[in-house]
């Protein structure tokens, strides 16, 4: 059966702010998401009147009280009827967007706005201090998300032998999109040479795997079809839209770690779109917290067999006039990662390269774009909890 989405709503508009680290002069997160919400709103030609009555989607940021969501709609001063949160990490982004859809499909609403912003270099090691990582984690020497991936990782590596050179491929290329991206952080190329350099994180993990923590703020704008054909020349259609959530492989009660939750997600993704041909795929949008998160999702999405990544990189070309392009905006690695809002990077980069609007890093003829996002890495047991695939297009087929 068709899914009832399929090109029923459009993105008519995206903002994203331009990074920063810099201690000494960092906007609050709530700056941030103020400058993300105006951009959106001026690329959709709306004025924030017009979002009376109609919808909004949050992403948590790293730190929030429970009332968060009344505090953002009235610092932004809004008055919606629909209000939509996530907390689901880096997956988050496309929770929203699926659900945004839904609410505008149901009538419920006509539009919804979809922001995250995050400032997680103005927390103080204060303000992180929960319970389950000084009583669970700490204690046994896991050192955060680093120390965590790093035993999928080890695992990936012990079972599919992936060789360095090969990982290296992804941050190398990602640079490189960086360098043509005027808001990422990096501005300067990186080399394979450099990538062997880099000192180690948490092994296998090196220094050039990690995403890089920044603050930033981000947007989109979401509409019905019909609307969005009044508003802009531009409309980028959600095509499918697949989650997962908990996955263990095979339900088994040791399962393979070197799997996630986006091969449901990616597969239901790509039946509900009606994309049947990788190869029509024009692009992929990866999250992009670990390099080896995005060899991982390459497997798990179909475009080789699992532990096949490597070769497949030694292959193909992933830079944005490769013949797969991948993280054309520089990702998480080079970009930065604006803490929970992360994900939200490669759903404006998939609007961006759709309307033919990334400048010197475009993907020549873009039609369709798949983002796939994970977030939330368990502790010991598993891999990442929350998987989300978005397939996008400039056109409905």
């Amino acid at each position: 059966m068709a899914w009832p989405l399929r090109g029923k709503v459009a993105v008519v508009g995206y903002g994203e702010t331009k990074v920063n680290r810099d201690k000494e002069a960092i906007p609050s997160l709530e700056q941030y998401m103020v400058k993300a919400v105006n951009l959106a709103l001026e690329s959709a030609g709306l004025k924030k009147k017009d979002l009376d009555g109609q919808g909004i989607g949050l992403m948590e940021p790293q730190l929030v009280h429970p009332m968060w969501s009344a505090q953002v709609i009235q610092d932004l001063g809004l008055h919606p009827r629909v209000v939509m949160r996530s907390d689901h990490g880096g997956a988050g982004p496309g929770y929203l967007l699926e659900h945004a859809a839904a609410a505008i499909h149901a009538g419920l609403v006509d539009t919804v706005l979809c922001v995250g912003a995050d400032a997680p270099l103005t927390y103080t090691p204060q303000t992180m201090t929960q319970r389950l990582v000084l009583d669970f984690i700490r204690p046994f020497g896991m050192m955060g998300p680093n120390s965590l991936f790093a035993l999928i990782a080890q695992r990936y590596i012990h079972q599919y032998g992936a060789t360095p050179e090969q990982v290296a491929k992804i941050p190398v290329t990602q640079r490189y999109h960086a360098t043509l991206n005027p808001l990422a952080y990096f501005d300067r190329p990186i080399t394979t040479e450099d990538y062997l350099k880099s000192r180690m994180i948490s092994d296998p993990i090196r220094l050039l795997d990690c995403c890089l923590p920044v603050n930033g703020g981000l947007a989109f704008v979401v509409t019905s079809a019909e609307k969005a054909k009044d508003m802009t020349d531009k409309p980028v259609y959600l095509l499918g839209s697949g989650a997962c959530y908990n996955y263990r492989h095979e339900d088994s009660l040791a399962p393979d770690i070197t799997y996630m939750g986006t091969v449901r997600a990616g597969k239901e993704a790509f039946e509900r779109a009606g994309v049947v041909q990788k190869s029509d795929v024009s692009f992929l949008q990866l999250y992009d917290d670990y390099s080896y998160a995005v060899m991982i999702q390459l497997e798990d999405l179909g475009y080789c067999e699992k532990g096949e990544a490597g070769r497949l990189l030694d292959q193909r070309d992933i830079s944005f006039k490769g013949n797969l392009p991948i993280n054309t905006g520089g990702g998480q690695l080079s970009s930065g990662q604006a803490g929970m809002a992360g994900g939200f990077h490669f759903i404006v980069e998939a609007i961006r390269q759709l309307r033919q609007e990334a400048g010197k890093r475009q993907v020549r003829e873009a039609r369709i774009g798949l983002v796939s996002l994970i977030g939330a890495i368990t502790q010991y047991a598993g891999n990442l909890i929350n998987s989300h695939v978005c397939i996008l297009g400039k056109e409905v087929p």
